[in-house]
């Protein structure tokens, strides 16, 4: 059997490894489930920034039709992850700090970092600079979900809320109470 790569319907390319059967069985040697484990986790990131996902639940490896299901399975190979490996994988992510579980006080359901909050904090700012947004008051609603998609279009509250922590310690951004919820004012600042 060749491994090789694959294309996915929505255009990801698959690397060569995720056509090995064995990639997806949690590997009983601890160096080798360490490189795997790491495979599986740089594939899962990759595929959520190409998707724009950013929650992972360990039922999607139980379902079908999901939108995890061109990566969590390989029909071609009839090999799929398992759930409790998948599992696993991410409570292994959250050690790396490449997820966390979200909400918090469970393990079935996290929240990926493809971008880190600190890099989410740049897009923000960035984003407001471009549209003319500094000195604005935003709610978190005008930023997940503008009229127009934008590289923040449905950003989880809890991670805007982390990006926009960061920016308030850098003096760029200060969290204001507005009538539907919380809004945001964002600054110049120098972010250093």
């Amino acid at each position: 059997m060749s491994f090789s790569t694959f294309t996915t319907p929505t255009g990801f390319l698959l690397p060569s490894i995720h056509s090995a059967p064995p990639f997806f069985t949690q590997q009983p040697h601890p160096a080798t489930n360490a490189t795997v484990t790491e495979q599986w986790s740089t594939l899962i990131l990759t595929y959520a920034r190409h998707r724009k996902l950013f929650v992972l639940r360990v039922e999607d490896a139980e379902t079908v039709d999901n939108e995890w299901q061109e990566v969590l399975r390989n029909e071609r190979i009839n090999r799929k992850l398992l759930p409790s490996y998948l599992s696993s994988i991410i409570a292994t992510m959250v050690v790396k700090n490449l997820a966390i579980y979200d909400p918090p006080g469970q393990t079935r359901s996290a929240l990926l970092y493809w971008r880190l909050p600190e890099e989410w904090a740049e897009v923000l700012h960035g984003w407001a600079i471009s549209t003319g947004q500094l000195n604005t008051i935003l709610t978190f609603y005008e930023i997940a979900d503008p009229p127009i998609p934008s590289p923040l279009s449905n950003i989880p509250m809890s991670l805007l809320r982390k990006a926009i922590a960061v920016l308030s310690k850098t003096g760029r951004a200060q969290l204001i109470a507005v009538a539907d919820g919380e809004g945001v004012r964002l600054f110049q600042g120098t972010g250093k």
